[in-house]
């Protein structure tokens, strides 16, 4: 079945998600400083970063946060649940390097999936300092992002 927004040709729109943290300063410090996402509005319980063109919220609500399960994907234990971004495989490298010299602690290294078969992808995992899981990940062609 094909997904009714893109039956109706509509260009693509940027989604909004909302996550817990248990600290704002460190949420502040990691998406603005280390991932390098601009901060917008802010409070005393959230902010709002730009995060690749989307609108993340980071919330506090402590205790929240953090993966509850893992799922095996082609020899890893994926943390469930994460969220990430589809970037441009240049944009991806230069986020991985970043990463590396921020002293990242992967959960999944920097790694390439599903090697020579359909949908093979650069992908990375990392958590946030709240311990919210996330996903990086690029392909060598978008084509290949649906791929069976």
């Amino acid at each position: 079945m094909k997904s009714r927004l893109k039956s109706r040709n509509m260009s693509l729109r940027p989604f909004h998600l909302a996550f817990p943290v248990d600290d704002l300063a460190a949420a502040r410090a990691f998406y603005g400083g280390v991932m390098g996402c601009d901060e917008g509005r802010s409070s005393d319980e959230w902010i709002d970063f730009d995060f690749f063109g989307h609108q993340i919220v980071a919330h506090l609500a402590p205790g929240e946060a953090g993966d509850r399960a893992s799922n095996h994907v082609d020899g890893h234990g994926v943390p469930v649940p994460h969220f990430g971004i589809v970037l441009r495989m240049e944009d991806w490298e230069a986020l991985a390097e970043r990463l590396k010299a921020a002293g990242t602690d992967f959960a999944i290294e920097p790694t390439i999936r599903f090697k020579g078969q359909p949908g093979e992808q650069a992908t990375m995992f990392f958590r946030d300092p709240a311990g919210n899981a996330l996903e990086m990940k690029a392909f060598a062609s978008d084509d290949m992002l649906f791929a069976t």
